[in-house]
């Protein structure tokens, strides 16, 4: 009998099946663990897809081959509400939007979702606030009267700009906001339809470069004291800088905001599962790092840091092997 995609993670039931039919000597065939990223112009989708092919070579149970595969998905909110209802192994979620869901405020008000856990933090999401160069604005208080994207209504990216606006003085009212992914907001701005993307993922992004690559562009600093009053009631957005050089054009370092991306997961996957993927991550950095950027920045030593919801049993278990609480 062959498991089903989903089975053997799906309940704690599914999961003894597994282990009875390898302890009778019954050959079983995989298991599937699903990655839910992002949409293809930011960083979760790409470094998902190496994560997965990462996990899928590397990581051992007795008896069992896994399997992981990334998913599109639609971001961080999205992401958490996937994991509280047991429709995904594993996801991609910002470190805030995470311990919003857990403990259901904000976005999540009254909808906590209760099951979520994580598995560790990954890297710095730089937020970036991008204009064309030639847009005339260059403080965030000049985007009234603009037209920005912001991602879908409810989404973190939506949740933060209210925030930087609710910090600047600026009523939502005062600007025009769009609803369009990081990719067709870049779209837009190459086109003169749009002033402004409100972009938070791992830089460099994908589509900042290759508006970047073709038209004139400014990252806009986010500093000051309104990102002072930001921070005192939002602690998990820290101080970042954005490198000079990132993107063509762009040769000044710029002060902006950061929030670790965190792999979380939810408590019905088995603690096997959680215990294999932990440690073919942080074991494997170097080769991350390798393929992609962001892979440099994920290390053993700062695997817990901004996780606010209690962690997996499975990935619990590494950490103490290594030494981490």
């Amino acid at each position: 009998m062959k498991p089903t995609r989903r089975s053997i993670l799906k309940s704690a039931a599914a999961t003894s099946l597994l282990l009875a039919m390898a302890g009778a000597g019954v050959a079983a065939d995989r298991v599937f663990f699903g990655i839910a990223t992002g949409g293809t112009g930011g960083t979760y989708y790409p470094l998902g897809g190496m994560l997965a092919q990462l996990v899928s070579n590397t990581a051992e149970i007795p008896d069992v081959k896994l399997s992981a595969t990334a998913e599109t998905g639609n971001a961080s909110v999205a992401n958490a509400k996937l994991l509280g209802r047991g429709e995904i192994e594993s996801a991609f979620v910002a470190a805030d939007i995470l311990d919003a869901a857990y403990k259901g405020i904000n976005q999540f008000d009254g909808d906590a979702q209760s099951k979520v856990r994580a598995i560790g933090a990954l890297y710095p999401e730089t937020v970036q606030l991008v204009v064309r160069a030639d847009s005339g604005i260059e403080t965030f208080e000049d985007l009234k009267g603009k037209s920005i994207s912001s991602g879908s209504p409810g989404s973190g990216q939506w949740q933060l700009l209210g925030d930087l606006l609710e910090a600047h003085g600026i009523a939502r009212d005062d600007i025009s906001e769009d609803f369009s992914s990081f990719a067709q907001s870049v779209d837009k701005i190459k086109d003169g339809n749009l002033d402004a993307s409100l972009i938070t993922a791992g830089s460099p992004t994908s589509s900042v470069t290759d508006l970047a690559n073709g038209h004139d562009i400014r990252i806009v600093p986010l500093n000051g004291p309104a990102i002072t009053r930001l921070q005192e009631s939002q602690p998990y957005y820290a101080n970042a800088v954005l490198a000079g050089g990132t993107y063509k054009g762009q040769d000044n370092d710029v002060d902006t905001l950061a929030v670790r991306a965190i792999w979380a997961t939810h408590e019905e996957v088995s603690e096997d599962v959680v215990y294999a993927v932990t440690k073919a991550l942080y074991e494997n950095t170097e080769t991350l790092g390798q393929v992609h950027p962001k892979g440099k920045e994920i290390s053993l030593e700062n695997a817990l840091e901004s996780v606010s919801v209690p962690v997996h049993p499975g990935a619990q278990k590494y950490y103490t092997e290594k030494g981490i609480e």
